[in-house]
């Protein structure tokens, strides 16, 4: 009887770990994370069929164009600019994808940071697509005149009818040129915190942290979608900045006054050291170089974790270590030394005491 209810229970387990698996897939299939971020350089290399497909379509309409344009084939006056212009729009076309695929294949490939490389995709396909575009209202218009007149009017319209989009398109742009954030930075942007893993033509997708329903910096397993035009007029709180992807933070204790204060920093100071002290001094360093390009150079940064006490406003002491770490470690850090410096200071009951008030 036993071994029948394990038995049912292992088949209900596995069972369950396949949907949430195929859970997983689904929402990473519904959030549309670029592939392109994610790709080694190898993975665009060689000849593939669509690159022998563009120019198999060039060579047919260029043929197809020339023979046209010889009067090769009988054909009437009336009917014969007709087929050449979307012969020539077909044609041009053809290229323009042809010169993105080569660009992909031999040149943005080369190029060895992911998300430089990814950048440069995006916005080599946007101007092929703005290419295209022109190809196809100057097939289908015959009188240029006539045709720069409709797109100027046509501009006008798709202008005001279109202000929010463009905006986004705009702030696209202002996202590439100026790096106010990219793929991989964890940001805060008004009420929006998050991993960014997707910077798209008119908005920017985040893995949230923390949240409402978390009190740490913890994924919250949401996505964020917020417009791209939010980047020109809100600020934006980049945790991951290139040159100095860390932050400082801090752990908190409460003590009684009668603790002794030399011991309580020794310990903290002892365990953040251990934990994060030979990476803190190198980080540090770099940190101080930075200053010195600054107009804010003469700030004292200490290259170690360091140990401060606060009088609380009720009858305790607040003992605070702070210290240097990865945005995206906090949580884990800081729970390791919380657990190591709580060990080391309970073991001396008689020197360091915390409130036994029920306020604390």
């Amino acid at each position: 009887m036993n071994d029948t209810r394990s038995k049912t229970k292992n088949q209900s387990s596995r069972e369950q770990k396949l949907a949430d698996q195929q859970a997983i897939q689904r929402s990473l299939k519904q959030i549309a994370v670029p592939k392109e971020a994610r790709e080694s350089k190898t993975a665009t290399r060689g000849i593939t069929v669509g690159l022998l497909i563009y120019v198999a379509l060039i060579v047919v309409l260029g043929a197809s164009y020339l023979t046209l344009k010889c009067q090769l084939i009988p054909v009437t006056e009336f009917s014969a600019p007709f087929l050449q212009r979307p012969l020539l729009g077909g044609l041009l076309a053809a290229m323009l994808l042809l010169a993105e695929k080569l660009a992909r294949i031999y040149l943005i490939s080369r190029v060895e940071d992911d998300v430089s490389r990814y950048n440069l995709k995006r916005l080599v396909h946007f101007f092929i697509l703005l290419l295209l575009t022109i190809i196809v209202f100057s097939t289908l218009l015959v009188d240029w005149t006539t045709g720069l007149i409709s797109v100027g009017i046509l501009s006008i319209i798709l202008g005001l009818a279109l202000q929010a989009p463009l905006s986004n398109l705009y702030a696209w742009f202002y996202i590439l040129i100026q790096h106010p954030y990219q793929i991989g930075d964890r940001i805060k942007i008004g009420e929006c915190a998050g991993d960014v893993i997707e910077v798209g033509y008119f908005d920017t997708t985040l893995w949230e942290f923390g949240g409402e329903y978390l009190s740490s910096d913890h994924p919250s397993g949401r996505t964020i979608r917020f417009p791209n035009s939010l980047v020109l007029n809100t600020p934006v709180f980049n945790y991951s900045w290139p040159l100095f992807p860390y932050i400082w933070n801090e752990i908190k204790f409460y003590i009684a006054y009668e603790s002794d204060l030399e011991l309580v920093a020794q310990i903290m100071t002892d365990v953040a050291r251990e934990k994060i002290g030979d990476q803190m001094r190198q980080q540090v360093s770099i940190y101080r170089k930075l200053l010195a390009k600054t107009p804010v150079d003469e700030l004292n940064v200490h290259e170690e974790p360091i140990v401060f006490f606060r009088a609380h406003e009720n009858t305790w002491i607040e003992a605070v270590v702070r210290y240097l770490v990865h945005p995206k470690q906090t949580g884990r850090i800081k729970t390791e030394m919380i657990k190591t410096m709580l060990a080391r200071l309970n073991e001396q009951p008689d020197r360091v005491k915390f409130p036994t008030s029920n306020t604390r």
